[in-house]
């Protein structure tokens, strides 16, 4: 998740290649950016969408290599341009015949329950099995609405439930919802130590100012709010209800971070925790992504304004870590 919603600004990011040195900006762009056209780039660099460390440059602006570019699209213009690139066949999102797991399907609103290790739609370094495709094999239409219907995001090994909308008015609804905060999330997450009993956590997120691959709360940031609940407690770590608020990027997995309790396995976050995992069961101090998953998901249907709610299991790889913390206290 995290989650982040179609009213703020689209975004993607990529690092230029130390090997690409002497590379036009464009077309660096073309080979990074490859959802989109070389020309409809030219434009958006011109405009100032693509940046160099966060500079406005020339299309022709020459890269010395590791560069870190950044395309941010405000929304009204993701829509044109995916009605453009519809047109003149630049989308280039091809339909991958891969299993979508329906959790509830009908002419409005699909509600699906996403695996860990999917990504959710393609992005630079992540081309091929998403589950965009995925839709979009199955639901050709979607390709008339922004994003193939995709109203928020779930990380790539975070597992559980998205709500994807299947007609305009779907869409114009959960994108509603999602600026209202009417789209209730809940997860479960398995997180390091003994946190307190439940809390809520109302700190800004913001991209670290050192590593741009990462989130963190940073003074100044987009107001971000997480409350959570123990629901078990182990040796050396616990279960928690988690429900959002806002959906910011890496949300749950940051607040908990800053809280001293980030989620187990977390590869990103959670790094400092490597030593204290060896007191773990094994298959628990082995678990290799964070321990998050997206259990219920409540939303007002756009066809009738009925408050839905919607409800997936815990995945295996989680159950049996918590079948061997039970098991071990």
């Amino acid at each position: 998740m995290t989650d982040s919603e179609l009213t703020e600004a689209s975004q993607n990011e990529a690092e230029v290649p130390l090997s690409s040195a002497g590379t036009r900006l464009d077309a660096m762009a073309a080979a990074l950016f490859r959802d989109y056209s070389r020309s409809r780039l030219q434009r958006w660099i011109e405009a100032g969408y693509l940046t160099v460390n966060g500079e406005s440059r020339k299309p022709r602006f020459k890269l010395l290599g590791g560069e870190q570019l950044e395309l941010r699209l405000p929304p009204d213009i993701q829509l044109q341009s995916w009605e453009e690139a519809l047109e003149d066949g630049s989308a280039k999102v091809q339909p991958t015949d891969l299993p979508v797991n329906y959790v509830h399907k009908d002419d409005d609103v699909f509600v699906i329950n996403k695996p860990a290790g999917l990504v959710m739609h393609p992005a630079p370094g992540h081309r091929d099995d998403t589950l965009m495709k995925g839709v979009l094999y199955q639901y050709p239409m979607q390709q008339q609405l922004p994003r193939a219907g995709i109203v928020h995001r779930l990380d790539k090994d975070t597992s559980g439930l998205c709500v994807v909308a299947h007609s305009i008015r779907a869409h114009t609804s959960l994108v509603q919802q999602l600026q209202t905060r009417e789209l209730g999330r809940e997860y479960l997450a398995i997180v390091m130590g003994d946190p307190q009993q439940s809390g809520v956590i109302d700190e800004p997120i913001a991209r670290h100012p050192k590593d741009r691959k990462r989130m963190a709360v940073v003074s100044g940031g987009k107001s971000a709010r997480t409350h959570f609940v123990v629901l078990e407690r182990f040796d050396g770590c616990a279960l928690v209800s988690v429900k959002l608020e806002t959906g910011r990027t890496h949300q749950i997995r940051v607040h908990m971070l800053h809280i001293g309790h980030p989620l187990l396995g977390d590869p990103v976050y959670g790094r400092a925790t490597r030593t204290r995992r060896l007191s773990l069961p094994e298959t628990a101090a082995q678990f290799s992504r964070q321990a998050l998953h997206a259990t219920r998901l409540s939303l007002v249907h756009p066809a009738d304004n009925e408050l839905m709610t919607y409800q997936c299991d815990m995945p295996s790889d989680m159950d049996l870590v918590l079948q061997v913390l039970r098991a071990s206290a």
